[in-house]
């Protein structure tokens, strides 16, 4: 895996969590040209308020992560709590406060236990080294099952990205953390709508259960070291991110199949968008997929349930993998058992609409929903 220059990481146990690693640290040795994006959510964190006054000059130069409690509705306690952790870090790492980019995720309303963490960042920041970015991506997660990373080259630049998140998940720019560093120069002028274009194709079209998190973060530093084509850059700023989204709801809380929802030839761009998540968000497509049932009118009742939309019925065309299974207002009945032995065997369940009202398309990515969700969240405090 290459890393960026100018970067070093690492992650560890401070005593948030019993036993697993619970804080990810990364720095800089220079200030970063930074863009970040975050939760919509009203009640958000209060690393949220923070991280959005660091980022705002576009300029950052160290992250810190704590896992396993969201520093979420603990008030002005909180608020000195997450303080405390950024002065701690700037202090061990000679950056100033200001420049450090604050994040908490996991469960809502306790208290972090601020002295226990201070006590433990020291030996972390000990073992802050380019070779440790797994052990960064390790500390940050909290249910996932797996670690997510990506890592892509742009001529001599590379680009690194981890992500966290498995439930909880619809960004509105879940609990999703999403951490990226490249040695590119991206001027100050062009990275927020680099980050935005990227976050839009990938983690703003993405969700595992409709709950927009109280902490979402999706971050980009840049060290400024190589020059690149900033279209090139782009362009696989956007594959990085469209990665990181599909590990992110195939390691959904409990899901078994991954689904993708294809919408073409619509009147507008958003409105693809908005048809897109109605269909992956129905928990009745959501177990249809799950139970390898070819029961297409849930896909036609989500889409119909779509506000103000354009819609010509006689237009519309569905399909199910390569199948298609709607079109002139009616079923295509040969292909319901070819549906039915694609819906059980393959993972990744893609769903396409042709729209016929216009010409724009839009992808979205979600997952279906199982018992195993259920048990997970009924459980997750006790």
């Amino acid at each position: 895996m290459n890393v960026p220059k100018g970067f070093a990481f690492a992650g560890g146990h401070v005593g948030i969590k019993e036993v697993n690693d619970d804080i990810g640290i990364a720095v800089a040795d220079r200030e970063c040209v930074a863009s970040a994006m975050f939760t919509r959510n009203l009640f958000c964190g209060e690393c949220i308020p923070l991280g959005k006054q660091a980022v705002s000059n576009h300029r950052l130069q160290g992250v810190i992560v704590t896992s396993g409690i969201a520093n979420v509705a603990t008030g002005e306690e909180g608020r000195r709590n997450e303080l405390r952790l950024i002065d701690k870090l700037a202090s061990l790492t000679n950056i100033a406060p200001e420049n450090i980019l604050p994040s908490s995720t996991g469960m809502i309303g306790p208290q972090l236990p601020v002295d226990t963490i201070l006590q433990g960042m020291p030996s972390i920041a000990d073992q802050l080294s380019s070779e440790h970015f797994m052990q960064f991506a390790k500390g940050i997660i909290t249910t996932d099952t797996a670690i997510k990373t990506e890592s892509r080259n742009v001529g001599e630049a590379t680009i690194l990205a981890t992500a966290k998140g498995a439930g909880m998940i619809e960004p509105n720019m879940a609990t999703m953390l999403v951490y990226i560093f490249t040695d590119a120069i991206v001027p100050d002028d062009r990275i927020d709508g680099v980050l935005r274009q990227s976050v839009n194709l990938s983690f703003n079209s993405m969700s595992v259960d409709t709950d927009t998190s109280t902490s979402d973060t999706v971050a980009l530093l840049s060290s400024g070291i190589f020059p690149v084509d900033l279209d090139e850059f782009q362009s696989t700023l956007n594959d990085v991110c469209i990665s990181l989204c599909r590990q992110i709801v195939a390691g959904a809380e409990g899901a078994k199949h991954t689904i993708e929802v294809v919408v073409n030839n619509c009147a507008t761009e958003e409105e693809a968008k908005r048809i897109g998540k109605s269909i992956v968000n129905s928990p009745l497509v959501k177990t249809a997929i799950y139970g390898g049932d070819p029961n297409w009118g849930r896909i036609i009742m989500a889409l119909d349930k779509t506000p103000d939309i354009q819609l010509d019925k006689t237009a519309i065309r569905i399909s199910i993998g390569d199948s298609l299974i709607f079109e002139d207002e009616k079923e295509v009945t040969d292909n319901v058992e070819a549906i039915r032995r694609y819906l059980q065997a393959s993972k990744v369940i893609v769903i396409a609409l042709d729209m016929n009202s216009g010409h724009e398309s839009h992808r979205v990515f979600g997952c279906d929903l199982t018992e195993e969700y259920i048990r997970i969240n009924s459980y997750y405090t006790t």
